[in-house]
């Protein structure tokens, strides 16, 4: 199945990061009945009254790049690289006198990838005075561009706060470049708002948007799901119920629905115990559908711990667990699991217990497989 980043889960074992993608059971025949539904709706609502206009990263996000970077035809020096017989600081002081923001943006990288904090430091200064208000939006842009390259958010959004974009295409990729300065900073809620003003209301209509987070050294990039990406934000600011309508906003299959699904089972905490278990049963479909079976035990284990929990009887997920776990030869799941529901009460249980308790062993404990040394 290859890595997956873990998800909020129903037992206490720590931890989350968003799954990647998408699905959303909030249709005619969903089954979360009339009080989650109740729940769900107000957070669907959360978005502000905003024109949408399409984020793809194919649009506006590479629309940003291209006013602030050069054109890949174009030559890509290293900024801040000496010419023959020049030293570095002379190098960095002749991209200071520098008015081009390609440059100083180029010089912020590579200052970037090389750790250099005093060069970050002047071209920050740099960047904060070399184009000063007013000036047209691609400009803005690039600026705030460059200074999210050299390590300074907060100056980015100063920048960015310099401009006040009109409605349409102008105000989404002014509102692009506020959601990457504050997701860059930290700024969880200002970085959920451009988001959710992004939306326009329509919670579903960044399910199709990728956003970059990540560009790695050979040029290949870390992408999410915008609407991954704004239940992340909520979730940090603790409004579960509105990452939960994220998530459930979506309308993907698979074993990416089933996984948004599983991390949404586990927000929802004020459902009601039977539509909780109903989320993971369909994630479990999905799941299935997909041959995922790695993710298909863990919603098992999800599922029985949430009927434990409830003092309601999980037979039937510890023993689709059991089943399962033979199935993928998880001889750990099968025996942690196995011990509490079989017990040692008949030989059958008995004996795969110990067979289980037999591999699991440290191979240089007693009886253990490993070589025993002369």
């Amino acid at each position: 199945m290859g890595a997956r980043a873990a998800s909020p889960r129903l037992t206490p074992r720590g931890g989350f990061a968003v799954p990647h993608p998408y699905y959303s059971p909030v249709r005619r025949d969903s089954r979360l009945g009339c009080r989650g539904r109740a729940l769900l709706v107000p957070a669907l609502l959360v978005g502000l009254a905003v024109p949408w206009a399409a984020l793809a990263q194919s649009g506006s996000a590479q629309a940003v790049t291209a006013q602030s970077a050069p054109s890949p035809s174009s030559p890509t020096p290293t900024a801040a690289e000496p010419a023959p017989g020049e030293s570095p600081g002379l190098a960095l002081t002749r991209v200071l006198a520098s008015s081009d923001l390609a440059l100083l943006n180029r010089a912020c990288l590579q200052a970037a990838r090389d750790d250099q904090g005093p060069s970050l430091r002047a071209l920050r200064l740099r960047l904060l005075a070399v184009k000063p208000a007013p000036q047209p939006l691609a400009v803005v842009l690039a600026n705030a561009e460059a200074l999210v390259n050299c390590h300074a958010p907060d100056d980015a959004l100063n920048v960015l706060n310099r401009y006040g974009p009109a409605p349409g295409r102008e105000r989404t990729l002014w509102l692009w470049a506020q959601w990457r300065a504050a997701d860059a900073g930290l700024h969880h809620r200002l970085a959920a708002e451009a988001l959710l003003r992004l939306a326009g209301g329509r919670l579903a209509s960044l399910d199709g948007q990728l956003l970059t987070l990540l560009v790695r050294r050979d040029g290949s990039r870390v992408s999410r799901p915008a609407l991954d990406v704004l239940a992340d934000h909520l979730v940090v600011l603790g409004e579960d119920l509105q990452a939960a309508a994220a998530l459930l906003a979506g309308r993907q299959e698979g074993q990416n629905g089933a996984e948004r699904l599983q991390r949404a089972a586990a927000l929802l905490g004020g459902l009601p115990l039977q539509e909780r278990n109903q989320l993971i049963e369909t994630a479990l479909e999905q799941a299935a559908a997909a041959g995922a079976w790695g993710l298909a035990a863990e919603l098992l284990r999800d599922q029985r711990a949430l009927l434990l929990v409830a003092g309601a009887n999980a037979d039937r997920p510890s023993v689709r667990f059991l089943r399962l776990s033979r199935r993928i030869d998880d001889a750990y799941g099968e025996w942690q699991v196995g011990r509490q529901v079989l017990g040692r009460q008949d030989s059958l249980g008995l004996a795969r217990q110990q067979q289980l308790e037999q591999q699991l062993r440290s191979p240089r404990q007693s009886g253990g497989h490993a070589a025993s040394r002369p």
